[in-house]
């Protein structure tokens, strides 16, 4: 009889929660809004199933991650974005597209029964000071096409006990109306209401929100775009979205590498853009690509068929803000000041009409203010060089800056013009403006020119076609770098410190054209620069200037050659010597011979890496006893490219990442004796001192990902960071120097005396997510 009524209590329960279920599949089905109705139902979700907390989860775009859309009980404006994989319980079930019922998250061995790289994602729990125990996930499918739409994820029973069956059965009938629903609306052509209204079909603010985001912005006193950005964390690529669907174009993101179209802003002025919102962005097989704010404005008004008559026009739509800066981008200028665009509007404008000699006339006018725009532009974007570059026949000039060490774009010039151009900067530099059949070096004071006190080092070379390359170099000006701001490792830094405090001896920093090394040099002159020392340096060009320091300028035309001035150093008194570069033997022996005679000497070698400098400086003729006296060390550097500290992305490394960083540290390792002996040792020690000194408190080790942001130009990356390599010349060195032994042997004796390769001191500084693999690649090929 008990048991009779026990079951008939059950099956009362089992209809009654169906046919509850039922109620809200048919709700779900009937709406015409989705977005409206699951925030609506969500509550009788919890209440039907038990439940304390629901989430939804929808795939996003990239098809690689998905991302919270609905949480209920959660007051946390930031989305919750999961990889699809099996690292968290919700990536498994999106992974496999498997119900998971779980009775203890916290439980590990209950999750490694389902697999043995799933864990539970703590932060929410602990930024919420929720506790999550029981879990019911399901994976939402497109019916008929096995594609996965997203999860559905149930938390906590009301009893604390485990999800029953029932309920199993009923989430599935869930995920399966849910998954319809979004099939249906999301993958359909939605009729939109405002240029804003896609942002709230994929949830990202309320309808009513929508409605009155115009008397919402003004009460504010700011933009409904900006709105959106500050107050609810939208993405400028996510309004770009939501306005390139209401219009029915394209959108287009702000590019730094974008080249400016000369030809096309010849008629455009800035003003002129900014109040009508349109600007000629690009020529393509498309035709003349219109940038708007309003595409159906600037369309409807005829504006821009006016300006380019009888050509195609094809249409892209931007944010604002994305507008604004790309017209900077263009017509970049202060109040008193023309931007280049301006400049070179003129140029073209008289270029249409003039003769040859009107075109000089223009260049003593005209080219002469490009020149100093140019040269601002590079300082002020933090280039390090400028690269103007002539094309044969009638294509345009092309000038591109180095920054961060990769060349970008900046403008093109008209052909016309680029001999005069290149005629102004010789005579900016006191060239032989007749001489172009061979190469010429020079420097260019700024401050005779233009508003900057400002160095520039400007080396032309003939180029086929009878034209020349100009490569101008921006010289660092004001204060060193301190020491312990160069970004080398604690490790580094402290043997460094200890080698340069020497009193003699010579001190060698390495590396190609570009890669710091002046920098560190003058950082370390400033490290031991202190009043009872006198310190000379030879350099060419001075291109850091610091108090306390005697620093002569090398003047070869005047026979101020560096053997000479060097001699000069020794009979007045050094305490240190520095030389810019020991290009020759006979510059080489005098630093050597300073070193044995009590002097400290620190120069710069065009070298690949430390153990090779030494090889190299053999090599040149350097007696090997005295040399391996005087030798220090040699600190090999490079530069790669930092990651951008605001938009970084961490991500959780995976065992098989975390292996294959270990096998490329120990690639360096595979010839020394420790690691001969006994590789494996040797690796578990390597990676416990990673665990020890970059893990996370819970052990896991987390990289970083370029990600992109308006910092960093969306390119995920601002700046540059130093690789080092340290090679101290101790007693087992000197004896392999007096040998004269190859540079690979020597690479050997110094790792088993605690040298780190370039490539090792780059993967330590991935683990500590200053950088990123790619970049120490690419700059620490062996």
């Amino acid at each position: 009889m008990n048991t009779s009524l026990k079951s008939g209590t059950a099956i009362s329960r089992r209809l009654a929660f169906f046919k509850s279920l039922q109620g809200l599949n048919t709700r779900i089905h009937d709406t015409a809004n989705i977005d409206e109705i699951i925030f609506e139902v969500s509550t009788d979700i919890c209440a039907l199933f038990g439940a304390e907390r629901l989430t939804i989860y929808v795939v996003d775009e990239g098809g690689t991650s998905i991302s919270t859309r609905v949480k209920t009980g959660l007051h946390m404006a930031k989305k919750l974005r999961l990889p699809i994989s099996d690292k968290s319980i919700a990536g498994y079930c999106a992974l496999h597209q498997q119900m998971l019922n779980i009775h203890d998250v916290y439980d590990a061995e209950e999750l490694r029964r389902i697999s043995p790289a799933i864990e539970f994602r703590h932060e929410v729990d602990e930024r919420s000071g929720f506790h999550c125990k029981q879990m019911l996930v399901a994976p939402l499918v497109q019916p008929g096409r096995a594609e996965l739409l997203g999860v559905i994820q149930l938390m906590n029973t009301q009893d604390g006990d485990s999800f029953s069956t029932v309920e199993e059965e009923g989430v599935l009938a869930l995920a399966q109306t849910f998954a319809i629903a979004f099939s249906q609306r999301l993958h359909e052509t939605v009729p939109l209401r405002s240029r804003y209204h896609w942002l709230a079909i994929k949830g990202h603010l309320p309808v009513d929100d929508m409605e009155h985001l115009g008397e919402l912005a003004r009460q504010r006193g700011i933009t409904p775009e900006q709105l959106l950005i500050e107050d609810r964390h939208c993405k400028l690529a996510e309004i770009g979205e939501s306005m390139a669907r209401f219009y029915g174009v394209a959108y287009e993101p702000w590019r730094a590498d974008r080249i400016k179209p000369m030809d096309l802003l010849r008629h455009i002025k800035r003003d002129y853009a900014l109040q009508n919102g349109w600007l000629p962005l690009e020529e393509t097989q498309e035709g003349v690509v219109i940038l708007a704010v309003d595409p159906e404005q600037v369309i409807g008004s005829r504006v821009a068929l006016n300006v380019f008559p009888n050509v195609r026009l094809a249409y892209r739509v931007t944010t604002q803000a994305e507008f604004e800066k790309t017209v900077g981008q263009y017509f970049e200028h202060t109040d008193d000041e023309l931007s280049v665009g301006d400049l070179l509007s003129d140029l073209a404008e008289e270029g249409e009409s003039s003769t040859s000699e009107d075109i000089t006339a223009a260049a003593d006018n005209e080219l002469v203010k490009l020149v100093n725009r140019i040269i601002i532009d590079a300082h002020r974007q933090g280039a390090s060089d400028i690269h103007i570059e002539p094309r044969p026949g009638k294509e345009k000039m092309l000038v591109r800056f180095r920054k961060d060490g990769l060349l970008v774009p900046y403008i093109e010039v008209p052909a016309a013009y680029r001999n005069p151009m290149v005629a102004r900067i010789k005579i900016m530099c006191d060239l032989d403006i007749s001489e172009r059949r061979k190469p010429q070096d020079g420097k260019i004071k700024f401050r005779k020119f233009g508003p900057l006190d400002l160095e520039l080092r400007v080396a032309t070379i003939p180029t086929a076609g009878g034209l020349e390359d100009v490569v101008m170099r921006l010289l660092q000006q004001g204060e060193p770098i301190p020491l312990d701001k160069l970004a080398l490792s604690a490790y580094n830094l402290t043997r460094l410190q200890t080698t340069v405090s020497k009193p003699y001896g010579v001190f060698f920093v390495c590396g190609p054209t570009g890669s710091g090394k002046t920098t560190t040099l003058h950082s370390i002159l400033k490290y031991i620069n202190k009043p009872e020392t006198k310190i000379w340096t030879a350099e060419d060009p001075v291109e850091i200037t610091q108090r306390g320091l005697r620093q002569v300028q090398v003047n070869r035309k005047a026979g101020m050659d560096f053997p000479t001035v060097m001699r000069a150093f020794l009979r007045a008194d050094p305490d240190v010597i520095m030389v810019g570069e020991m290009r020759d033997a006979e510059t080489m022996h005098i630093g050597i011979e300073a070193s044995l005679t009590g002097h400290l000497v620190f120069s710069t070698l065009h070298t690949n890496s430390a153990p090779e400098s030494v090889v190299r400086l053999l090599d040149m003729g350097m007696d090997p006893f005295n040399f391996a006296d005087a030798l220090l060390g040699v600190l090999a550097q490079r530069l790669a490219r930092r990651l951008c500290r605001h938009c970084r992305a961490p991500e959780e490394a995976s065992d098989e990442e975390v292996t294959a960083l270990l096998d490329e540290y120990c690639e360096d390792l595979r010839k020394s004796r420790q690691f001969r002996d006994n590789p494996n040792e040797a690796r578990n020690e390597i990676l416990a001192d990673w665990h020890e000194r970059f893990a996370a408190p819970d052990g896991r080790i987390v990289l970083y990902r370029a990600s992109g942001c308006p910092e960093c130009n969306q390119s995920g990356y601002r700046g540059r960071i130093g690789l080092h390599e340290l090679m101290l010349g101790n007693d087992e060195i000197r004896h392999q120097v007096h040998q004269r032994v190859p540079a690979s042997e020597l690479m050997v004796t110094a790792l088993e005396t605690g040298m780190r390769t370039l490539r090792q001191d780059g993967i330590e500084k991935v683990l500590s997510g200053d950088t990123d693999i790619q970049q120490v690649r690419r700059v620490c090929i062996r």
